[in-house]
């Protein structure tokens, strides 16, 4: 399969391992710009520093996330073209994979002495919020490729960073705590979600509008997400230690 995206007004030819790459760029480029920007944010993901309270904010909002991401999936769903018939099984059945993954959370919570009704009481950052509004907005204005592209992150992201984040956990905490993170891994892994979104991908993209949508999405994925961590820094570790060039503005 070839595609055709805009790149300095040159059309490019890209076939399909291209095209993958350079939806991997994209984010890796918005990943390393949040990175400079948010403290602590690459030494977490890299797997160089961790703190407690920090991990745990992060890993009930995970848990937060996971079941709105859920709702937003099945309101997808419901606005598919009854026509297009592969997206939808393969979503739903995405869907269906994906739905109980917060259970794995919640066991290495209650090993940090966090029961499942602290987590129902905590209300989710307001970046969090606004990610489910942007994805809701977005479907209902342009179909199921934001919804699509959001999951092909989420894979490509957990990929990319939650083993490193997850072993730190481990080597700090205690390996008990993080065996629902590692088994979540190893789900992931076997299931290949990441592929099952690119395929997706591949299946959505209709025509130039679509291409170029899928880097605006992917790009204000990744805002959203700096703005998370920022928040998530403010909420746990406090303002101390804030490196220069930080303005809450850029998220």
């Amino acid at each position: 399969m070839s595609i055709y995206l805009h790149n300095s007004d040159t059309a490019v030819l890209l076939h399909q391992s291209s095209f993958r790459h350079y939806l991997e760029a994209h984010a890796t480029e918005k990943m390393e710009e949040m990175f400079r920007l948010v403290p602590f944010a690459r030494d977490f993901h890299e797997g160089d520093w961790i703190d407690e309270e920090y991990y745990k904010r992060h890993i009930i909002e995970a848990i937060i996330r996971i079941k709105l991401n859920n709702e937003v999936d099945a309101y997808c769903l419901y606005k598919i073209d009854q026509n297009d018939r592969y997206v939808f099984g393969e979503l739903a059945k995405y869907l269906a994979e994906e739905y109980s993954h917060d259970t794995l959370f919640l066991s290495d919570l209650s090993r940090f002495g966090i029961k499942q009704e602290e987590v129902s009481k905590t209300s989710p950052f307001f970046s969090t919020q606004l990610l489910m509004g942007y994805l809701y907005l977005s479907i209902n204005k342009s179909g199921v490729l934001a919804d699509i592209i959001w999951n092909w992150f989420v894979e490509w992201y957990s990929n990319r960073y939650n083993q490193g984040i997850t072993k730190k956990a481990g080597e700090n905490f205690g390996i008990d705590k993080v065996e629902g993170g590692l088994a979540h891994l190893r789900i992931d892994k076997n299931e290949e979600h990441g592929s099952l979104m690119f395929s997706l991908i591949e299946k959505t993209v209709k025509g130039q509008d679509d291409r170029d949508r899928i880097k605006e999405y992917l790009t204000n994925f990744v805002k959203l997400i700096g703005m998370y961590f920022q928040e998530l820094y403010e909420a746990t570790i406090g303002t101390s230690a804030k490196p220069q060039n930080i303005d809450k503005q850029d998220y």
